[in-house]
């Protein structure tokens, strides 16, 4: 009997550990996982002062600001396992879930159908269910202001974008950046390089590296944690533009300034509208004149005429003056808005395309 009862106990603490191994978890101090009712899930640490700091950043201040508990779970890939974390999550009680990364779609709406009674929200996706809806914020709109400060600065015109993965979201960055870049000076090109990963320091190294080779003198990014890129080109005495948050502090000599999100405001409205019950399934989407989105600290190198007529065309997009107006021309020289009409958002969320000026491909 003694001999059973020892084997369920070993048994017992390998699942624990098991469960333990997919992620780590937060508790609030004002209770256990058991009284907590918001978790979120993270596709790398919370600590890359990138993508999934800044989606963090957003539920520290909503614990601060209404007072719930909340969990995450961190570095969990986009497989199967984040199902296994989100069944665990309602398993312990959580009855609303972000998912935050990409893609977490097709696994969050699996899940869902499985437990109606759990509210799930994606960061970014297009996908809806009745118990899931999607939010996300128009950073693009910061993308163009912070391409503005590389075209003013660069010498060599030659721009280069660091990207994981040639998604809608990727390419609508790449694109505004460069408009942005090609509004203070129409000659500059913009290089691309996929790493095929949303962190992976040494590709992202790599690449800084090769593209900084090629004679181009302002670096930036669509990754999840800028760090690398910012303190290699640092490194190799040329400026970045950051992404996500603030990173002046890894490269205080070459720093523009960046796209940053500011989360918290819009997570806030999620949680009131479905703790009062209005909650309803829907793309929730935000931009610069929300404050869900904001330009980063401009670093020395930005010269004053520049930043004003930066915040010029800030100040336009905060009174509603549409980004994605043509004329917009592709690559290959098709015209994908003609001068005067604006992109619908169907098509700014699918965009399948890079515009002219840009070296590289959708693949």
């Amino acid at each position: 009997m003694i001999r059973r009862i020892l084997s369920m106990s070993i048994a017992l603490a390998a699942a624990t550990i098991l469960l333990a191994g997919c992620g780590k978890k937060e508790e609030s101090k004002a209770g256990g996982a058991d009284s907590a009712k918001v978790g979120f899930i993270y596709v790398g640490p919370r600590t890359d002062y990138g993508y999934n700091y800044a989606m963090d950043q957003g539920r520290l201040q909503l614990e601060k600001d209404l007072g719930i508990k909340t969990v995450y779970f961190e570095n969990i890939p986009e497989n199967a396992e984040v199902e296994r974390v989100m069944e665990r999550m309602i398993g312990d009680g959580i009855k609303i879930i972000f998912a935050t990364s990409y893609g977490y779609l097709d696994p969050a709406l699996e899940v869902a159908a499985k437990h109606p009674d759990v509210i799930f929200m994606h960061g970014g996706g297009f996908k809806l269910a009745p118990n899931l809806g999607t939010f996300f914020a128009d950073i693009d709109e910061v993308e163009y202001l912070s391409g503005m400060a590389a075209g003013a600065c660069t010498k060599s015109g030659k721009l280069g974008f660091i990207a994981a993965h040639p998604i809608p979201q990727t390419l609508r960055n790449i694109n505004a950046f460069t408009r942005g870049a090609q509004s203070m000076n129409p000659k500059v090109t913009m290089n691309v390089v996929w790493t095929g990963s949303w962190s992976d320091p040494t590709k992202e190294a790599e690449a800084a590296n090769t593209l900084a080779d090629q004679g181009i003198d302002v670096l930036t990014m669509h990754v999840d944690g800028p760090i690398t890129i910012a303190q290699t080109a640092e490194k190799r005495g040329i400026m970045v533009c950051g992404y996500h948050a603030d990173a002046s502090q890894f490269a205080p000599k070459g720093w523009l300034t960046g796209a940053a999100w500011n989360w918290a405001p819009l997570m806030e409205k999620i949680v009131k509208s479905i703790q009062d019950s209005t909650w309803k399934s829907a793309n929730l989407r935000g931009n610069i004149r929300d404050g869900y989105v904001k330009l980063a600290s401009y670093g020395p190198a930005v010269p004053d005429p520049v930043k004003t007529k930066i915040d010029s065309v800030e100040k336009a997009f905060v009174g509603g003056a549409p980004l994605w107006i043509g004329p917009i021309v592709a690559q290959d020289g098709s015209v994908k808005a003609k001068a005067g009409d604006t992109l619908t958002r169907a098509q700014i969320e699918s965009m399948d395309f890079l515009v002219k000026g840009v070296i590289g491909s959708v693949k």
